[in-house]
């Protein structure tokens, strides 16, 4: 699980630019909105589309349970692992 939050940390630097931000500076059990990292909406738009295009997820940005999935890197990890045991 290790590797795919690495993976998944990357991937949020890489499609959000986030050019003084390092892999270590994210914290895998902080919160993306808000508080932790501080993403917006947006934000989760484009991570959303570039988690669809790497790993072929479904997202529903009206969904409750997709809002959990981006609480952390942890929890996208969990998904993402989830949906490629499916």
């Amino acid at each position: 699980m290790a590797d795919l939050d690495l993976e998944i940390k990357n991937l949020i630097i890489d499609t959000l630019g986030l050019e003084d931000i390092s892999v270590a500076d994210i914290d895998t059990d902080a919160p993306l909105f808000g508080d932790g990292l501080g993403l917006d909406s947006i934000d989760a738009l484009e991570l959303g589309v570039a988690l669809q295009k790497r790993y072929g997820l479904s997202l529903s940005a009206e969904s409750a349970e997709t809002r959990q999935h981006f609480a952390s890197v942890a929890s996208l990890a969990a998904f993402v692992a989830a949906a490629r045991t499916k």
